[in-house]
Protein backbone atom coordinates (compact mmCIF):
# COMPACT_ATOMS: atom_id res chain seq x y z
CA UNK A 1 0.00 0.00 0.00
CA UNK A 2 1.35 3.44 -0.97
CA UNK A 3 1.86 6.17 1.58
CA UNK A 4 -1.15 8.45 1.84
CA UNK A 5 -3.56 5.57 1.11
CA UNK A 6 -3.56 3.82 4.51
CA UNK A 7 -6.05 4.19 7.30
CA UNK A 8 -6.64 7.71 8.66
CA UNK A 9 -4.64 8.49 11.80
CA UNK A 10 -5.12 12.25 12.30
CA UNK A 11 -8.19 14.05 11.00
CA UNK A 12 -9.15 17.71 11.12
CA UNK A 13 -12.85 18.23 10.54
CA UNK A 14 -13.94 21.77 9.64
CA UNK A 15 -11.46 23.32 12.07
CA UNK A 16 -11.72 27.07 12.64
CA UNK A 17 -9.80 29.35 14.97
CA UNK A 18 -10.68 33.02 15.45
CA UNK A 19 -8.68 35.21 17.80
CA UNK A 20 -10.36 38.25 19.37
CA UNK A 21 -9.11 41.61 18.13
CA UNK A 22 -6.96 43.86 20.27
CA UNK A 23 -8.58 46.47 22.46
CA UNK A 24 -7.80 50.05 21.51
CA UNK A 25 -7.72 52.97 23.94
CA UNK A 26 -10.71 54.79 22.40
CA UNK A 27 -12.14 52.54 19.71
CA UNK A 28 -12.87 49.42 21.76
CA UNK A 29 -12.05 45.91 20.61
CA UNK A 30 -10.95 45.50 17.01
CA UNK A 31 -12.12 42.87 14.51
CA UNK A 32 -11.28 39.23 15.21
CA UNK A 33 -8.45 37.48 13.37
CA UNK A 34 -9.67 34.51 11.32
CA UNK A 35 -6.50 32.45 11.59
CA UNK A 36 -8.16 29.24 10.39
CA UNK A 37 -11.41 28.89 8.48
CA UNK A 38 -13.11 25.47 8.30
CA UNK A 39 -10.03 23.44 7.37
CA UNK A 40 -10.48 19.69 6.84
CA UNK A 41 -7.67 17.26 6.13
CA UNK A 42 -6.68 13.66 6.76
CA UNK A 43 -3.18 12.36 7.52
CA UNK A 44 -2.86 8.63 6.94
CA UNK A 45 -0.88 6.25 9.08
CA UNK A 46 2.76 6.11 7.97
CA UNK A 47 2.72 9.13 5.66
CA UNK A 48 4.40 12.51 5.86
CA UNK A 49 1.99 15.33 5.04
CA UNK A 50 3.65 18.62 4.10
CA UNK A 51 1.97 21.97 4.73
CA UNK A 52 3.14 25.13 2.94
CA UNK A 53 2.06 28.73 2.54
CA UNK A 54 3.11 32.28 3.30
CA UNK A 55 3.70 33.50 6.83
CA UNK A 56 0.43 34.15 8.61
CA UNK A 57 -1.62 31.71 6.55
CA UNK A 58 -2.53 29.54 9.56
CA UNK A 59 -0.08 26.61 9.26
CA UNK A 60 1.20 26.72 12.84
CA UNK A 61 -2.27 27.43 14.20
CA UNK A 62 -3.51 24.25 12.53
CA UNK A 63 -0.62 22.29 14.01
CA UNK A 64 -1.36 23.56 17.52
CA UNK A 65 -5.02 22.61 17.18
CA UNK A 66 -4.13 19.10 16.02
CA UNK A 67 -1.95 18.62 19.10
CA UNK A 68 -4.63 20.11 21.37
CA UNK A 69 -2.28 22.89 22.43
CA UNK A 70 -5.07 25.33 21.63
CA UNK A 71 -8.86 25.08 21.53
CA UNK A 72 -10.64 25.47 18.18
CA UNK A 73 -13.42 27.99 17.73
CA UNK A 74 -15.31 25.24 15.91
CA UNK A 75 -14.68 21.82 14.42
CA UNK A 76 -12.93 18.81 15.89
CA UNK A 77 -9.76 16.72 15.77
CA UNK A 78 -9.81 12.93 15.61
CA UNK A 79 -6.92 10.61 16.39
CA UNK A 80 -7.27 6.98 15.31
CA UNK A 81 -10.96 7.59 14.79
CA UNK A 82 -11.66 9.12 18.22
CA UNK A 83 -12.64 12.75 18.71
CA UNK A 84 -10.06 14.16 21.13
CA UNK A 85 -12.40 16.64 22.79
CA UNK A 86 -14.65 13.76 23.96
CA UNK A 87 -11.88 11.82 25.74
CA UNK A 88 -11.70 11.47 29.49
CA UNK A 89 -8.71 12.96 31.29
CA UNK A 90 -6.77 9.67 31.44
CA UNK A 91 -7.54 8.96 27.79
CA UNK A 92 -6.46 12.47 26.79
CA UNK A 93 -3.16 11.96 28.62
CA UNK A 94 -2.57 8.76 26.63
CA UNK A 95 -3.40 10.58 23.40
CA UNK A 96 -0.90 13.32 24.23
CA UNK A 97 1.76 10.66 24.64
CA UNK A 98 1.03 9.55 21.08
CA UNK A 99 1.32 13.08 19.61
CA UNK A 100 4.65 14.88 19.93
CA UNK A 101 6.27 17.99 18.45
CA UNK A 102 9.63 19.08 17.03
CA UNK A 103 9.90 22.83 17.58
CA UNK A 104 11.23 25.44 15.19
CA UNK A 105 13.77 27.10 17.49
CA UNK A 106 16.45 24.69 18.78
CA UNK A 107 17.64 27.39 21.18
CA UNK A 108 14.42 28.67 22.71
CA UNK A 109 12.75 25.25 22.98
CA UNK A 110 15.49 23.66 25.10
CA UNK A 111 16.66 24.89 28.51
CA UNK A 112 20.44 25.42 28.11
CA UNK A 113 20.95 24.81 31.85
CA UNK A 114 19.79 21.20 31.54
CA UNK A 115 21.93 18.27 30.54
CA UNK A 116 21.13 16.51 27.30
CA UNK A 117 19.96 13.51 29.31
CA UNK A 118 17.47 15.62 31.25
CA UNK A 119 16.07 17.16 28.05
CA UNK A 120 15.51 13.86 26.26
CA UNK A 121 14.24 12.06 29.36
CA UNK A 122 11.71 14.82 30.15
CA UNK A 123 8.75 13.11 28.39
CA UNK A 124 9.73 9.74 29.88
CA UNK A 125 9.69 11.26 33.36
CA UNK A 126 6.46 13.18 32.75
CA UNK A 127 4.65 10.03 31.61
CA UNK A 128 6.38 7.80 34.18
CA UNK A 129 7.88 5.46 31.62
CA UNK A 130 10.48 3.07 33.06
CA UNK A 131 12.88 3.27 35.98
CA UNK A 132 15.71 5.80 36.17
CA UNK A 133 18.12 3.19 34.78
CA UNK A 134 15.77 2.28 31.94
CA UNK A 135 15.38 5.95 31.11
CA UNK A 136 19.16 6.36 31.00
CA UNK A 137 19.49 3.45 28.59
CA UNK A 138 16.67 4.81 26.45
CA UNK A 139 18.30 8.26 26.28
CA UNK A 140 21.58 6.77 25.10
CA UNK A 141 19.76 4.73 22.44
CA UNK A 142 18.00 7.85 21.22
CA UNK A 143 21.23 9.85 21.06
CA UNK A 144 22.83 7.25 18.82
CA UNK A 145 19.64 7.10 16.73
CA UNK A 146 19.90 10.84 15.94
CA UNK A 147 23.64 10.73 15.24
CA UNK A 148 25.07 11.92 18.56
CA UNK A 149 27.37 9.95 20.88
CA UNK A 150 25.85 8.36 23.97
CA UNK A 151 28.45 10.25 26.04
CA UNK A 152 26.62 13.50 25.20
CA UNK A 153 24.00 12.54 27.80
CA UNK A 154 25.92 14.14 30.67
CA UNK A 155 26.86 17.37 28.88
CA UNK A 156 24.89 20.61 29.11
CA UNK A 157 22.86 21.76 26.12
CA UNK A 158 24.61 25.15 25.82
CA UNK A 159 27.74 23.33 24.62
CA UNK A 160 26.05 22.18 21.39
CA UNK A 161 25.47 23.88 18.04
CA UNK A 162 22.06 24.67 16.58
CA UNK A 163 22.02 21.56 14.40
CA UNK A 164 23.04 19.36 17.31
CA UNK A 165 20.38 20.95 19.51
CA UNK A 166 17.75 20.17 16.89
CA UNK A 167 18.91 16.55 16.90
CA UNK A 168 18.42 16.59 20.67
CA UNK A 169 14.94 18.03 20.16
CA UNK A 170 14.15 15.27 17.66
CA UNK A 171 15.34 12.65 20.14
CA UNK A 172 13.03 14.13 22.77
CA UNK A 173 10.09 14.10 20.36
CA UNK A 174 10.46 10.39 19.52
CA UNK A 175 11.37 9.24 23.05
CA UNK A 176 7.86 7.93 23.76
CA UNK A 177 7.58 6.19 20.37
CA UNK A 178 4.67 8.42 19.34
CA UNK A 179 2.24 7.59 16.58
CA UNK A 180 2.25 11.15 15.24
CA UNK A 181 4.94 13.86 15.13
CA UNK A 182 4.43 17.52 14.21
CA UNK A 183 7.55 19.20 12.82
CA UNK A 184 6.80 22.93 12.78
CA UNK A 185 9.43 24.72 10.66
CA UNK A 186 11.92 22.26 12.15
CA UNK A 187 14.85 23.30 9.92
CA UNK A 188 14.10 26.95 9.09
CA UNK A 189 16.34 28.31 11.88
CA UNK A 190 19.38 26.32 10.71
CA UNK A 191 22.11 27.07 8.18
CA UNK A 192 21.60 25.51 4.74
CA UNK A 193 24.31 22.87 5.15
CA UNK A 194 22.93 21.88 8.55
CA UNK A 195 19.39 21.87 7.16
CA UNK A 196 20.36 19.17 4.69
CA UNK A 197 21.79 16.99 7.46
CA UNK A 198 18.68 17.32 9.64
CA UNK A 199 16.39 16.70 6.64
CA UNK A 200 18.27 13.49 5.85
CA UNK A 201 17.97 12.45 9.49
CA UNK A 202 14.20 13.04 9.49
CA UNK A 203 13.89 11.07 6.28
CA UNK A 204 15.85 8.15 7.75
CA UNK A 205 13.80 8.18 10.97
CA UNK A 206 10.57 8.24 8.98
CA UNK A 207 11.54 5.01 7.23
CA UNK A 208 13.09 3.33 10.25
CA UNK A 209 10.35 4.15 12.76
CA UNK A 210 7.40 4.28 10.34
CA UNK A 211 6.51 7.74 11.62
CA UNK A 212 3.36 9.61 10.70
CA UNK A 213 4.36 13.25 10.36
CA UNK A 214 2.96 16.68 9.64
CA UNK A 215 5.86 18.74 8.28
CA UNK A 216 5.19 22.48 8.21
CA UNK A 217 7.59 24.59 6.21
CA UNK A 218 8.24 27.59 3.97
CA UNK A 219 10.86 26.04 1.72
CA UNK A 220 8.99 24.15 -0.99
CA UNK A 221 12.02 22.06 -1.95
CA UNK A 222 12.44 20.92 1.66
CA UNK A 223 8.77 20.03 1.99
CA UNK A 224 8.82 18.23 -1.36
CA UNK A 225 11.83 16.14 -0.34
CA UNK A 226 10.17 14.87 2.84
CA UNK A 227 6.47 14.70 2.01
CA UNK A 228 4.22 12.11 0.42
CA UNK A 229 1.38 14.62 0.03
CA UNK A 230 1.38 18.40 0.31
CA UNK A 231 -1.35 20.81 1.37
CA UNK A 232 -1.18 24.46 0.33
CA UNK A 233 -2.72 27.03 2.67
CA UNK A 234 -3.75 30.59 1.91
CA UNK A 235 -5.22 33.02 4.43
CA UNK A 236 -6.59 30.36 6.77
CA UNK A 237 -7.88 27.95 4.13
CA UNK A 238 -6.58 24.90 2.30
CA UNK A 239 -6.54 25.66 -1.43
CA UNK A 240 -4.92 22.51 -2.78
CA UNK A 241 -3.88 19.00 -1.66
CA UNK A 242 -1.96 16.62 -3.90
CA UNK A 243 0.83 14.02 -3.96
CA UNK A 244 4.13 15.89 -3.74
CA UNK A 245 5.52 15.10 -7.20
CA UNK A 246 2.15 15.66 -8.87
CA UNK A 247 1.74 19.02 -7.16
CA UNK A 248 5.04 20.29 -8.55
CA UNK A 249 4.49 18.74 -11.97
CA UNK A 250 0.94 20.06 -12.48
CA UNK A 251 -0.19 22.63 -9.88
CA UNK A 252 -3.96 23.14 -10.12
CA UNK A 253 -4.40 26.32 -8.07
CA UNK A 254 -2.99 29.68 -9.28
CA UNK A 255 -1.52 30.30 -5.82
CA UNK A 256 0.32 26.97 -5.87
CA UNK A 257 1.72 27.78 -9.28
CA UNK A 258 2.81 31.20 -8.04
CA UNK A 259 4.66 29.66 -5.08
CA UNK A 260 6.46 27.23 -7.36
CA UNK A 261 7.31 29.99 -9.84
CA UNK A 262 8.83 32.05 -7.03
CA UNK A 263 11.23 29.27 -6.02
CA UNK A 264 14.93 29.96 -6.71
CA UNK A 265 16.07 28.24 -9.89
CA UNK A 266 19.49 26.54 -10.05
CA UNK A 267 19.77 27.57 -13.72
CA UNK A 268 19.47 31.38 -14.12
CA UNK A 269 18.97 30.93 -17.88
CA UNK A 270 15.75 28.99 -17.33
CA UNK A 271 12.70 31.10 -18.15
CA UNK A 272 9.74 31.26 -15.80
CA UNK A 273 6.38 30.52 -17.38
CA UNK A 274 4.27 32.18 -14.71
CA UNK A 275 4.50 35.56 -13.02
CA UNK A 276 4.06 35.52 -9.26
CA UNK A 277 1.00 37.41 -7.96
CA UNK A 278 1.50 41.06 -7.19
CA UNK A 279 0.22 42.91 -4.17
CA UNK A 280 0.39 42.26 -0.46
CA UNK A 281 -1.25 39.47 1.50
CA UNK A 282 -4.70 40.70 2.66
CA UNK A 283 -5.28 41.15 6.40
CA UNK A 284 -6.82 38.13 8.18
CA UNK A 285 -8.98 40.61 10.13
CA UNK A 286 -10.72 41.62 6.87
CA UNK A 287 -10.31 38.79 4.34
CA UNK A 288 -11.65 39.39 0.81
CA UNK A 289 -15.10 38.11 -0.09
CA UNK A 290 -15.45 35.05 -2.28
CA UNK A 291 -12.13 33.40 -3.04
CA UNK A 292 -9.58 34.93 -0.66
CA UNK A 293 -6.95 34.79 -3.40
CA UNK A 294 -8.88 36.73 -6.04
CA UNK A 295 -7.26 40.18 -5.38
CA UNK A 296 -3.86 38.67 -6.30
CA UNK A 297 -4.98 36.19 -8.97
CA UNK A 298 -4.37 37.17 -12.62
CA UNK A 299 -7.24 34.90 -13.74
CA UNK A 300 -9.89 36.09 -11.27
CA UNK A 301 -13.46 36.64 -12.53
CA UNK A 302 -16.59 38.15 -11.03
CA UNK A 303 -17.57 34.69 -9.82
CA UNK A 304 -14.31 34.48 -7.86
CA UNK A 305 -15.17 37.75 -6.12
CA UNK A 306 -18.64 36.51 -5.14
CA UNK A 307 -18.41 32.80 -4.40
CA UNK A 308 -16.17 30.84 -2.03
CA UNK A 309 -14.78 27.86 -3.99
CA UNK A 310 -15.14 24.58 -2.06
CA UNK A 311 -12.25 22.13 -1.79
CA UNK A 312 -13.29 19.47 -4.30
CA UNK A 313 -11.58 16.41 -5.85
CA UNK A 314 -10.22 16.80 -9.39
CA UNK A 315 -8.33 13.48 -9.57
CA UNK A 316 -7.25 10.61 -7.33
CA UNK A 317 -5.76 12.04 -4.09
CA UNK A 318 -6.07 15.56 -5.53
CA UNK A 319 -8.36 18.34 -4.32
CA UNK A 320 -8.42 22.03 -5.16
CA UNK A 321 -10.45 25.06 -4.07
CA UNK A 322 -10.71 26.97 -7.32
CA UNK A 323 -13.59 27.73 -9.68
CA UNK A 324 -11.25 27.41 -12.66
CA UNK A 325 -8.44 24.96 -11.77
CA UNK A 326 -5.40 25.01 -14.02
CA UNK A 327 -4.79 22.16 -16.46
Amino acid sequence: MERGQGEPLVEAIRLSKHFPGGRGLWLGRGPSVRALDEVSLTIHRGETFGLVGESGCGKSTLGRLLLQLDTPTSGEVRYAGRALHTLKRSERQQARRQMQMIFQDPYGSIDPRWTVGQVIAEPLVAHRVGTAEQQRVRVEELLELVGLPASARTRHVHAFSGGQRQRIGIARAIALEPGFVLADEAVSALDLSVQAQVINLLSELRERLQLTTLFIGHGLNVVRHLSDRIGVMYLGRLVEVAPADELFRRPAHPYTRALIAAMPQPDPRRRREFVSPIGELPSPTAPPSGCHFHPRCPAATERCRREVPPLLPIAEQRTVACHFPLN
